[in-house]
């Protein structure tokens, strides 16, 4: 029994490793938050050993918290990298220490609220919900009082915010909530703080009169319309890849997309079935739609540098492989759809995330049409010349996308008369040739949802095997 739950259960992904001086760096960083949130409690005079072991308690308190933060960021994205790590940190230290130069002209809505938005967006909201229980709860100046009720209002919005922001898939969805939160805050104020706080807008120091409700929500508004626009700025800096990226990149009008469509249309006719098929069992499991989406459009762009070599787009009267009759050149052509893609991602500057779809939706398969070619010419050939250079899959959306690769073609080509088990069986076939060699050890999938992955892939075979009636013909061909 134990040995059977234990195959059932999703392998344990092991975060990425981060090199030394990074890592020194990141800690470095967070000395310097738990500085800046502790040092004032050494400038009490006259300064006792219960005001040492106090700023002692305090300083070790927020290192802990900033190991945690980075600890839960890792755990929530195991592949998430020095950069955004840093990130995180660094919007830390910003907020620590923009309490302690101006916690008393600046609202704490406007200091933690538009943080919390940017990490929501590029590393999820667990993280974000993290960052935010550490920015709320300490604060380096203990003269500074908070208002309970004001207190409860940052937590309520931050949170909101942190939730929404990973789910938002579009910069109006991002517009709207910098306008509905500042709404939010100011009515939640008016109802827990009161009314004496709203003055009319006949004060200079209107925006940075702090306490003042109007104010602070005007301030908030303005400070999250400011991130929001400065959002792209942090995406191509720290390599974030947030939902609104994901569906600009998967714009079909995009020029690297389009000019697959007339360059290579058998390939762009074949991944846009691939991208049904891959998005249909990602929805299954409950992965990233989106990043599946995205990354299944872009994993074959390296076909554009020779796209008649590729059976999908020759015209069944020449192919330039029968011409070179020399399998392992073959091979190497084929293995350079993958080098030339990685090419193409690096000019067109795509994320990181979905370059990865490029090597590894072929990982390390054996090329074994060439393969069986070469074996008839010489039989001792080794087939480490056919097969790919990977990296095999290392997430479950590139595992889902090879998978889907492979069982396209072999679904597409089923009689149309063929019956559910012999289409299943196709896909069992399929998906365990994967196993066997070895392609899916790294992708994270469990048992459990490598058998819903074959259900959606039958499901979408169900959808496209339908069936045309014959039209009568006439002269006037007005039949529809």
């Amino acid at each position: 029994m134990f040995y059977l739950w234990r195959r059932s259960q999703v392998p344990v992904k092991q975060p990425i490793k981060i090199s030394r001086i990074d890592n020194l760096i990141i800690f470095l960083v967070c000395i310097l938050i738990s500085i800046i949130s502790s040092y004032k409690l050494l400038l009490i005079s006259p300064l006792n050993v219960e005001d040492i072991f106090s700023w002692l308690l305090t300083f070790t308190e927020i290192l802990i918290s900033s190991g945690i933060l980075i600890l839960v960021s890792k755990k929530e994205n195991p592949t998430i990298s020095s950069r955004q790590i840093f990130l995180i940190i660094t919007l830390l230290l910003a907020a620590q220490a923009t309490k302690l130069a101006l916690a008393s002209t600046i609202s704490p809505l406007s200091i933690i609220i538009p943080p919390a938005l940017i990490i929501s967006q590029g590393m999820g909201s667990i993280t974000a919900l993290t960052w935010v229980s550490i920015a709320s709860f300490s604060w380096p100046d203990p003269t500074v009082d908070i208002n309970n009720n004001l207190f409860f209002i940052i937590l309520v919005c931050s949170s909101v915010v942190s939730l929404l922001g990973g789910r938002i898939r579009s910069r109006a969805q991002l517009l709207q909530l910098s306008i509905f939160v500042p709404i939010g805050s100011f009515l939640s104020q008016w109802i827990l703080i009161g009314r004496d706080k709203i003055t009319l807008i006949d004060n200079q120091d209107f925006v940075l009169a702090n306490g003042n409700i109007v104010s602070d929500s005007f301030l908030l508004a303005v400070v999250m319309l400011f991130t929001i626009l400065f959002i792209p700025i942090f995406e191509s800096i720290f390599g974030l890849l947030t939902k609104a990226r994901l569906l600009e990149l998967a714009d079909k009008e995009k020029p690297l997309i389009r000019r697959l469509s007339l360059e290579a249309p058998g390939t762009f006719e074949h991944t846009l079935l691939i991208c049904g098929l891959a998005e249909e069992a990602t929805r299954m499991i409950g992965g990233d739609i989106d990043l599946i989406k995205t990354g299944a459009l872009y994993h074959d762009v390296g076909k554009l540098h020779a796209p008649n070599w590729f059976i999908e787009n020759q015209d069944g009267l020449r192919n330039p492989h029968d011409e070179l009759d020399d399998p392992i050149k073959s091979a190497e052509v084929l293995q350079a759809h993958v080098d030339e893609g990685l090419k193409f991602a690096r000019k067109n500057r795509l994320p990181k995330l979905i370059a990865n779809f490029i090597p590894e939706h072929q990982g390390t398969l054996k090329m074994g049409y060439f393969f069986q070619k070469a074996k008839e010419k010489n039989h001792d050939i080794n087939e480490y010349y056919f097969r790919y250079k990977g990296p095999i899959p290392q997430s479950k959306e590139t595992a889902i996308l090879m998978l889907a690769d492979g069982c396209e073609a072999a679904l597409r080509a089923m009689n149309i008369n063929a019956t559910d088990k012999e289409a299943l069986q196709t896909i069992s076939n399929i998906i365990y040739s994967r196993q066997k060699d070895g392609q899916l050890k790294n992708s994270n999938l469990s048992y459990g949802e490598i058998f819903l992955i074959k259900r959606a892939f039958l499901n979408v075979w169900r959808r496209i095997r339908h069936r045309r009636i014959q039209y009568p013909t006439s002269k006037n061909n007005t039949f529809s």
